[in-house]
């Protein structure tokens, strides 16, 4: 039986209402598939979709992430064309400290038309004029690189979930698959099964106990994320204040609002679901962004907020087909972005649709993304992308066990 109003049967079921889920569902209609179905326990963008600091980067640290990027930043330069309204993508130009690996990245991204250069000291320097004289030793450049809004990115993906015809259960949680014969036949909700033959997982930070629900090990996590806003001041306008990685201490920054927004994750800390802020840590966080933007000293600051993010081992994308004790499980793909949700979640989301659809994509070579690629102990036969935030590189044990 199945509640009033609730669907029974759908071409596709997507579970999960973040950007990942959403735009995933948006692309599977878009594709021609009449009968879509979002399942979110929850409201449209309430976890961290709405609270990340939508950092758009093409500069990654492997081709995978390049080309990730590559496709999310011209998807959110044409949402305007395509929906009427955009996830508000602001080029502003993105500098990475650092040098030696900074320099072969550098060849790397170069070689995928990615408009990066190397600026010599002096050079990051008039990049950033808020920057302290003589703290790095050279950096890379994108004049392309930039930032979103990420509410307003959510509002986007409801927009066009709304006008493509999704249909979209809030408040509606997902408890597990129906198969029969190693191929699904459709979801379990606590509102009644929903027949369908194609099934996309996605859930960020919950991705792995949505895997545990369907019998899926799924090496992913959830830590926490802390950024902030300070109060407006006239030298942080941004035709002063390019987007900057602070590669070694984990710490970017980015104008928001006449200010600067930052953020950084604490490598120290155990993962977990943890939206407080930590007042200490974030202390630190000011000490090592005045050592570098001495203007920020003294500033007030405007908003405060923490967010859990998901992260994978090797800190690399999971797209691939859904992996149970016995094999794989027809029909079910599984999609995260391993905390790059604004970066590359378009890309990831249009992958896996089209993984759902015909098993391949154009966007990327995704059969190294994979479940297959981590053993028993969630260890990934891939290298750790370079670029990334110090998330863990171990997933929780919770996430390796089968349900």
């Amino acid at each position: 039986m199945t509640s009033p109003g609730h669907p029974g049967s759908a071409d596709a079921v997507v579970v999960g209402g973040g950007t990942i889920g959403g735009w995933c569902a948006y692309f599977l209609r878009r594709a021609g598939l009449d009968r879509v179905v979002l399942l979110e326990k929850g409201m449209l963008g309430q976890g961290a979709s709405s609270r990340a600091a939508g950092v758009v980067r093409m500069q990654g640290g492997t081709p995978t992430a390049v080309r990730l990027g590559q496709w999310s930043r011209r998807f959110y330069l044409g949402q305007r064309d395509e929906l009427g309204i955009d996830s508000g993508f602001v080029a502003l130009g993105f500098t990475g400290a650092e040098v030696t690996a900074a320099r072969e990245r550098l060849v790397m991204q170069s070689s995928l038309g990615v408009p990066v250069r190397w600026l010599e000291p002096a050079e990051v320097d008039a990049a950033n004029p808020t920057l302290a004289p003589g703290q790095t030793l050279g950096g890379t450049f994108c004049d392309d690189d930039g930032y979103i809004t990420p509410p307003r990115n959510v509002t986007a993906y409801a927009v066009a979930l709304a006008l493509s015809g999704v249909r979209v259960c809030e408040q509606v949680r997902f408890t597990g698959l129906v198969m029969a014969g190693g191929r699904v036949t459709g979801v379990e909700t606590p509102a009644g099964r929903i027949s369908a033959p194609l099934v996309v997982l996605t859930g960020g930070p919950k991705l792995a106990e949505v895997g545990a629900l369907a019998g899926i090990r799924i090496p992913a996590g959830g830590a926490r994320h802390q950024v902030a806003v300070t109060e407006p001041h006239p030298d942080l306008r941004p035709d002063r204040v390019p987007m900057v990685f602070d590669l070694l201490a984990g710490l970017y920054w980015r104008p928001e609002e006449g200010g600067l927004l930052f953020g950084m994750s604490n490598p120290d800390e155990r993962p977990g679901e943890n939206v407080s802020v930590d007042q200490a840590y974030l202390a630190r966080m000011r000490e090592r962004l005045t050592k570098l933007v001495p203007v920020t000293a003294g500033l007030g600051l405007r908003r405060t907020w923490a967010a859990t993010i998901d992260y994978t081992p090797d800190h690399q994308p999971i797209i691939g087909p859904a992996l149970g004790p016995d094999g794989p499980l027809a029909g079910v793909t599984v999609a995260s972005a391993g905390g790059h949700g604004m970066m590359w979640g378009p890309a990831v989301a249009r992958v896996a649709a089209d993984l759902a659809l015909t098993g391949t994509s154009e966007v990327v070579d995704a059969a190294p993304l994979g479940l297959d690629r981590f053993d028993e102990a969630g260890r990934s036969r891939l290298p750790t992308d370079p670029i990334a935030l110090p998330f863990p590189e171990r997933a929780p044990a919770r996430a390796l066990d089968r349900s």
